[in-house]
This record gives structure tokens, C-alpha cells and sequence, in this order.
């Protein structure tokens, strides 16, 4: 699949210490449902703890290389991983895992489901929970605005990221030129 999000899962340990890890494997589930592939991470073990609740933020330019870190190094040999990205962190309204201020946008999440558990890992369907935006990042209606995020996706074929470009069309409506 091209491209990939660039997801950054926030979870605690068993001493209340923020963890991230960065993945790609994920996207929407249902309505108001995710999917993420994980493998066997620090991530997974404080998933068990902290009752499956987390946050999932999408990476930015801004935050490209402390979002690459988290994704190369465990919590499990770097116990400073979190402090070493420099990123401010606040426990999430809903949640019991780390909300990430560096980031425009934040899903606190719990999961529902796993699928085809395994001693590799699983698929995760979570909740979304809620949705936290910095004000900055808003259009006119205040919903989201991606153009003014800087967000990135994980191209898998070269191994790199690329930054969301520009909007092309409107969505259910640039098609309606053909009937």
C-alpha cells in the first residue's frame, strides 16, 4: 500500500514513563475504528498494562527524525528514548497514555480487538476515543486542516518520507464533471 502513515503510538510503562514507537501498518477500520499491525514491542507489553489505552499522533516534517528514532530504537535497551526526541509530554483527558505536544493531531484510543495473536505480534482494533487538534491546525469550520500540518507518510518501496502535498479535488464531488 502507498503510502503508509506514519504513526506514532503513545503508551506508558509499568512505572508511568512515556513510550513511543513509530508504525506504519495501520489505517481505518470502521467508523470510528482503527487497525495497526504490531509486532513485539515495549509498546505491546505496556498495551497489556495499561488496559490497551493509547494515543496514536501522525508524524510531521517537524517531527520526522525523533518519529524515525522511535521507530528504530526500543524502550527496552534506550530507557531515555523519550527524552532523547526532546518531546513534551502530558497525560491524554481520556486515556491512560501520553498525549505528545509536538504533534498537531492526536487520537486517544482503547482497543476492542486482537487478531491472529501470535508470538510475533497482532492486529490491533482500537476505538477512537477522541480527537485533539492544536487550534492551529483548524480551517474556517474548525475541523481539521492537513495542508497546515506538514504531515508525512512512509513510502515503503525506497524507504522514505514523504510530506502530504497540496489538495488536487474535492472528494465526492470532482467526479460529479462526468455524469
Amino acid at each position: 500500500m502507498l503510502p503508509q502513515p506514519v504513526l506514532i503510538i503513545g503508551t506508558y510503562d509499568a512505572n508511568g514513563v512515556a513510550n513511543a514507537m513509530n508504525a506504519a501498518w495501520g489505517g481505518t477500520w470502521d467508523m470510528h475504528e482503527i487497525v495497526i499491525s504490531m509486532g513485539v514491542h515495549a509498546t505491546t507489553d505496556n498495551l497489556k498494562l495499561n488496559n490497551g489505552e493509547f494515543t496514536v499522533a501522525f508524524a510531521t516534517s517537524d517531527t520526522m527524525i525523533a518519529s524515525d528514532f522511535v521507530g528504530i530504537v526500543s524502550a527496552k535497551n534506550e530507557p531515555k528514548k523519550i527524552e532523547k526526541t526532546g518531546w513534551k509530554s502530558e497525560k491524554a483527558p481520556n486515556v491512560n497514555a501520553p498525549l505528545f505536544k509536538d504533534f498537531p493531531m492526536t487520537m486517544e484510543c482503547r482497543i476492542k480487538q486482537r487478531l491472529d495473536e501470535s508470538e510475533t505480534g497482532f492486529y490491533l482494533i482500537a476505538e477512537v476515543v477522541n480527537i485533539l487538534c492544536d487550534e492551529k491546525y483548524l480551517n474556517a469550520e474548525g475541523n481539521p486542516d492537513v495542508e497546515k500540518m506538514g504531515l508525512i507518510a512512509y513510502e515503503p518501496v525506497n524507504h522514505k518520507y514523504m510530506e502530504f502535498g497540496k489538495v488536487v479535488g474535492d472528494a465526492f464531488a470532482c467526479g460529479k464533471a462526468l455524469k
